[in-house]
């Protein structure tokens, strides 16, 4: 290759760039620091952190809590305390004997003759007002008084019954049984119902110038109820555990009540004309009460048995739960009763018409 004149050679350029190069060289060695900020060594690889700093702020004022007030209730004024009450003095004085004995419950269809003993749906419910015994009962109730007395020889009635409960009729059987021996008698009243069974009231006691003296009564159906006729404590009391009532003479029960009235009237039936009344002491299995009977004109009535002339008795009520009963005697039987009737305070009844006389050989 041909080098122009005048140009330099390549070696020249080479030797010329070496030297710029080195003159670079020198001047960095010596003087390092003396271009831009100098770099301390244990800074120069920290890590760059920012932060911002906001200005200072007044404090607020914050108004304090008001304490706490305590409510204070006002007690109220005293009562004032009532003037004592003088009390007078209280005066003992004897009781006079009441007219009759409140029950401690209503009288239920468990009276003697005409009370079906299988269908307790006739039961009326308990009376609401309840007159609660003492345990020192009253004197007693007044009593019609015996004069005379003339009771029937043994014998036993038999009945076809109807009765009437809640609008539907039923059909029943009962049998009245008496029987009195020198100074006693014992007499029952039987009633029995298909599919529901019987029921049997009965009455023993003791044959007195004052007519029958019962000294036990018992109303049997399913279990027993008695009463207890006790003269020498003049009480009678009941295995119920329902109050004692007073013993009086002539009291009877609900089947030895028919009975004396039988004999009453037997025995003198001029002392009974239609109007008069008679009053007997009625003992059930857990109460007694004061039956008084009111003698109402003669009846011819026509039985299964036969066509009787009657006396009728009526027991009327008193009060709201009492029962009505109706009773007819035969002065052809010896005053035997011919038909019962019993009427509930709802309506429902049992009525008993004789059927059949029979007497013991």
């Amino acid at each position: 290759m041909m080098r122009s004149k005048g140009m330099p050679s390549w070696r020249q350029l080479a030797l010329l760039a070496l030297l710029v190069l080195a003159v670079h060289l020198l001047a960095l060695k010596a003087a390092p620091g003396s271009f831009g900020m100098k770099l301390d060594p244990g800074v120069a690889t920290a890590a760059f952190e920012t932060r911002m700093i906001e200005p200072e702020r007044p404090p607020v004022p914050v108004a304090p809590l008001p304490a706490p007030v305590a409510v204070v209730k006002p007690k109220p004024p005293p009562r004032p305390r009532p003037p004592p009450v003088e009390r007078p003095a209280v005066v003992a004085e004897a009781p006079a004997p009441p007219p009759d004995v409140q029950v401690s419950e209503p009288e239920s269809s468990q009276t003697a003759l005409a009370t079906p003993t299988a269908p307790p749906v006739a039961m009326p419910a308990a009376s609401p007002t309840v007159a609660a015994s003492t345990a020192t009962p009253p004197a007693g109730p007044a009593t019609t008084l015996v004069t005379a007395i003339k009771l029937p020889s043994s014998v036993v009635l038999q009945y076809k019954m109807t009765g009437g409960s809640k609008g539907m009729n039923y059909y029943a059987s009962a049998e009245l049984g008496w029987k009195a021996n020198v100074g006693e008698y014992d007499t029952y009243m039987k009633v029995s119902a298909m599919f529901l069974g019987s029921r049997t009231m009965t009455s023993v006691g003791s044959v007195t110038e004052a007519g029958l003296a019962p000294t036990r009564f018992a109303d049997r159906f399913r279990s027993e109820q008695a009463a207890h006729f006790d003269a020498g404590k003049r009480k009678i009391t009941f295995s119920a555990n329902t109050p004692d009532a007073p013993w009086v003479e002539g009291a009877q029960d609900r089947v030895s009540v028919f009975m004396q009235l039988a004999g009453m009237l037997a025995a003198r039936p001029g002392d009974f004309p239609q109007g008069s009344e008679v009053t007997i002491y009625t003992v059930g299995p857990r109460d007694a009460d004061t039956w008084t009977f009111v003698v109402e004109t003669e009846e011819k009535l026509q039985l299964p048995a036969g066509e009787f002339a009657t006396v009728k008795l009526t027991r009327k009520p008193r009060r709201e739960y009492d029962q009505k009963v109706e009773i007819w005697y035969a002065p052809s039987l010896g005053y035997l009763p011919v038909r019962n009737r019993i009427t509930q305070q709802n309506g429902d009844f049992i009525d008993q018409n004789l059927s059949e006389i029979i007497r013991p050989l």
